[in-house]
């Protein structure tokens, strides 16, 4: 494939028509017809709908461009990277990360990335669902537990683990009694399995409130209203001073968050560079290195 009949096509597409990017780039607008059309026979695809006013983005050519707009981009900055004898990272890093790890650690990482690397401008989005990288730009995902995908690579850079706790001083029920209890979804169990010093049991629970979000559940329990399951690095502190008490580990899988970038695409120097950011934040992965940094 032509390269600069791309980056042609690309600019067309960027400012939405011949004469515009004819004129933003001070080249001739029958250049750039010539090459777009060369493209689009080399590709046997028609890239653009031609109408008496207007021009449009096939579905192919918005394909086309949402992928080539990055990697020309990659390639822009690799090459400045070269000029200046160092692949300093600069450009656009756009990260979708969960609900609970934005709110309690991502505004201090994004910001002392923002000062190590003020050539790279950072945009977090909150997702809790699985975001199609390549269709929505992202340049780096970080989930929890994710399935296997074969269009990914990544790496685990986070533990942490549920446990059940309860209001300062309140003790577990006895003789099958319901423990009132924060849940996030209602209706979704009826007891909680926990690992204790003396053994694996069974607390019956009765939900008396539902929230969304792990940081209302835990302000719920603060306040006494019940118990919950909680990731122990969202509580550590708490525990520590008496705030909450432990009634045991929850016989639940651990919680791993993973870094995921596409397989097809080299590595960019930002991306890089966050990951190393990460791996220095969390050098050991622990749940008391995420519970020492959300205190910070």
């Amino acid at each position: 494939m032509d390269l600069l009949a791309l980056a042609d096509f690309n600019l067309v597409a960027r400012h939405g028509g011949f004469g515009k990017a004819a004129r933003a780039a001070g080249r001739p607008k029958a250049t750039l017809s010539r090459r777009v059309a060369e493209l689009e026979a080399s590709l046997d695809l028609r890239l653009f709908e031609r109408g008496a006013r207007d021009l449009k983005l096939t579905e192919e050519g918005r394909a086309l461009f949402e992928r080539a707009g990055r990697l020309l981009s990659e390639l822009e900055e690799t090459a400045a990277a070269i000029a200046s004898g160092g692949e300093r990272p600069r450009g656009r890093l756009r990260i979708s990360a969960p609900l609970l790890f934005c709110q309690t650690a991502m505004g201090k990482l994004a910001s002392d990335f923002a000062r190590r690397f003020p050539d790279v401008r950072l945009e977090v989005t909150t997702e809790d669902r699985a975001v199609d990288m390549i269709e929505e730009g992202f340049d780096l995902v970080i989930r929890v537990n994710p399935d296997p995908d074969e269009s990914l690579v990544g790496r685990a850079f986070l533990r942490d683990r549920l446990v059940v706790v309860a209001p300062a001083g309140q003790a577990p029920p006895i003789g099958g009694a319901a423990a009132p209890a924060v849940v996030r979804t209602p209706g979704d169990t009826v007891a909680w399995r926990v690992k204790s010093s003396s053994g694996p049991a069974t607390i019956a629970i009765e939900p008396v409130l539902s929230l969304s979000s792990l940081i209302m559940i835990r302000d719920a329990v603060r306040s006494g209203v019940g118990a919950a399951r909680l990731p122990i690095s969202l509580v550590s502190h708490d525990l520590a001073n008496g705030t909450l008490t432990h009634w045991g580990d929850a016989d639940a899988p651990d919680i791993i968050l993973w870094t995921l970038y596409p397989t097809r695409r080299l590595l960019s120097a930002r991306v890089s560079a966050f990951l190393d950011h990460l791996r220095r934040a969390f050098p050991n992965g622990t749940p008391d290195e995420l519970a020492a940094y959300i205190g910070k």
